[in-house]
């Protein structure tokens, strides 16, 4: 990428300055399983574009794509500018041991800290694309019947909820829920059928160990009468049918952890501004989501909900703007990609500042007079009059 020439000042007059992005050196890119061609290639493509040579580790949770990577990548990309490495947990480890100058994680809360554990050891910068409870908040004034699509098509078609950025719970007031809910109800019936199972729009869950954790959060006790539409499962299909959940407790387990999968609690309040209080009380999301045609609403969500990334009146869409950086904050991640940024995350701004040899200020050097004092006060502070007070000697 060309320098970005920016200005200087009278401080260090004569002289001209640019910003020079330079790469990082050996990335290492992990990506997840979910979308696993995606989130392999895309951040490949920005270290690359930056100048690093690469080493991708694909997901062995979706080995099908690894194993076309692997074959595919060596036949079309240079081999000596980046690799695939498949494998699990043995090869995964024995890769966060070498020494890299980037390492780019997309996973989980739980795998992000042990990379980020590992990459300390070596001071190696890193990108960690989590996730977290992504809400929606819906007061109201909406159109109920584009608000039901546009999340139905967050949740259930984004990978029936397998997304970082998907929604993992409503937010909206008591006496609102029945008529989103009917909403909620009548259109995913329109789009998937009386029976989801027969649907060829729904995915599968990825495979057992997450059909047994998600079949965990929907046997928690605190949650078993809390299903009012939804629910069914075929374990030896892997398939979970849209599930809608009302008022499940706080402290339950769907409420606690990232659902990563087809359930959708729904919590009431009695004044939106409680809503606010329900985000702000659990980790910062990747996303958050609200429905509204209230402006002052909207800016006060839009103020003091902190999250990587925000939509108002619809969901996940905003991932398709590279011209937004997209990342986490706090618990949900660290850095940002997509677009210049997927650039700028694997590359180094370097300064430089360029003199030549004419301009040499003299009160830079010993011995430091009481005159050269007053010159140097007044370079730093911008007092240009009373910088020619003190060139030609006299007291300002």
């Amino acid at each position: 990428m060309t320098p970005q020439k920016v200005s200087t000042n009278i401080t260090v007059f004569p002289s001209s300055a640019e910003i020079v992005p330079e790469p990082l050196g050996a990335a290492l890119i992990i990506s997840a399983w979910n979308y696993p061609f995606l989130l392999s290639m895309d951040p490949v493509i920005g270290a690359i574009a930056a100048g690093n040579v690469v080493v991708l580790k694909p997901s062995e949770v979706a080995p099908a794509t690894s194993s076309l990577l692997a074959r595919l990548i060596p036949q079309y990309l240079d081999n000596s500018a980046i690799r695939v490495v498949e494998g699990s947990v043995a090869e995964t480890t024995s890769l966060l041991e070498q020494k890299w100058d980037k390492i780019f994680y997309t996973g989980s809360g739980k795998i992000g800290r042990i990379v980020m554990a590992a990459a300390a050891k070596h001071l190696t910068p890193v990108t960690l694309e989590l996730g977290g409870k992504c809400p929606v908040i819906v007061d109201p004034t909406v159109d109920l019947e584009v608000t039901a699509r546009r999340i139905i098509a967050g949740k259930w078609g984004c990978n029936n909820g397998q997304a970082c950025i998907s929604p993992d719970y409503i937010i909206t007031l008591e006496s609102f829920a029945p008529k989103l809910i009917d909403a909620l109800k009548v259109t995913l019936e329109k789009f998937f059928g009386k029976d989801p199972f027969q649907s060829a729009d729904l995915s599968r869950i990825v495979n057992f160990s997450h059909f047994a954790r998600l079949t965990r959060l929907l046997d928690d006790p605190k949650v078993s009468d809390k299903v009012i539409y939804g629910g069914q499962r075929d374990e030896k299909r892997l398939i979970i049918a849209p599930t809608l959940l009302l008022d499940a407790p706080m402290d339950s387990l769907i409420m606690t952890e990232e659902i990563f999968g087809p359930l959708l609690p729904i919590i009431t309040v009695q004044k939106m501004e409680e809503a606010l209080e329900v985000v702000s009380s659990l980790p910062k999301p990747l996303a958050a989501y609200l429905f509204t045609k209230d402006k002052k609403f909207e800016r006060q969500v839009v103020a003091s909900i902190s999250a990587g990334g925000m939509v108002v009146n619809d969901t996940a869409i905003h991932l398709a703007n590279h011209h937004l950086p997209f990342g986490g904050v706090g618990e949900s991640g660290m850095g940002a990609y997509h677009g210049k940024f997927s650039f700028e995350t694997f590359s180094h701004k370097k300064a430089v500042l360029y003199r030549g040899f004419m301009g040499d200020l003299m009160v830079r050097y010993p011995p430091y007079t009481t005159r050269k004092q007053k010159i140097v006060r007044c370079l730093l502070t911008g007092d240009f009059l009373g910088l020619v007070y003190a060139l030609i000697g006299w007291n300002s």
